[in-house]
């Protein structure tokens, strides 16, 4: 269901979302072997891809229906996506979506968590929940605006409509259209640790603007401290 393979040369973790027969569609079992292979990082890069034609259906929409219409057990199926979500963005890893064919519902949400969002040409994306009466509930509707904004983040969920890689790189929904999504996850994992995990930090920190900038200041620093050599063969 979840399949992991590390490349340490490059110190790049792969998880895999792999049950193409299923378009990748993701169970409870699924969404708590996917935390933890995200958790058990310890990696420099998490490249989070789908196996064969899509990258991922969302849940499985028979775990939403064994879920019997009772309220609270609704509510924990979408806390344990969120959990799910929370340990992509907050992993000390920069974690990069690989995404071809469909992104839809939870399997949108959870791309939207990865710090990083490179489409193939043909990836589309969609949060088709509206269409027969829910929405994404993996933190979706916090994550959506804050990437797109409020005017296509609305539009998107309320229409339930797909878009094509093209129209989600105009909505900044993607960062970049490439044939290999991995190289770019091995252009990053080419860079420094220790910078990586600072940027990470720093870009994610959504405390008040005088926390983030004296911390923003000290990591700074700390780099400059510990790049000193890599400066100087710079400046040469």
């Amino acid at each position: 269901m979840i399949a992991v393979d590390i490349d340490a040369g490059r110190s790049i973790r792969t998880v895999t979302l792999d049950r193409p027969d299923a378009r990748n569609a993701l169970t409870v079992e699924g969404l708590e072997a996917l935390k933890s292979a995200i958790e058990d990082d310890e990696e420099t890069v998490i490249y989070l891809t789908g196996a064969g034609p899509a990258f991922c259906a969302g849940a499985d929409l028979s775990a939403v229906g064994d879920l019997d219409g009772d309220r609270e057990r609704a509510a924990e199926f979408a806390r344990l996506g969120q959990r799910v979500a929370r340990a992509i963005e907050d992993s000390p890893a920069v974690v990069v979506a690989g995404i071809d064919g469909p992104a839809r519902g939870g399997g949108l949400e959870f791309a939207l968590a990865c710090d990083v969002r490179v489409g193939t040409p043909d990836s589309t994306y969609g949060e088709p929940g509206v269409t027969f009466g829910l929405f994404g509930a993996w933190g979706g509707t916090v994550r959506l605006p804050r990437v797109v904004g409020e005017g296509d983040a609305l539009e998107l969920a309320l229409s339930g409509r797909t878009v094509d890689a093209d129209e989600a790189l105009r909505m900044g929904l993607i960062s970049r259209i490439e044939d290999d999504p991995r190289a770019v996850a091995e252009e990053i994992a080419g860079n420094a640790d220790d910078a990586l995990t600072a940027l990470k930090r720093r870009i994610r920190d959504d405390r008040e603007r005088a926390t983030q900038e004296r911390l923003e200041a000290t990591a700074f620093g700390e780099l400059v401290e510990n790049h000193a050599d890599d400066i100087d063969a710079v400046l040469e």
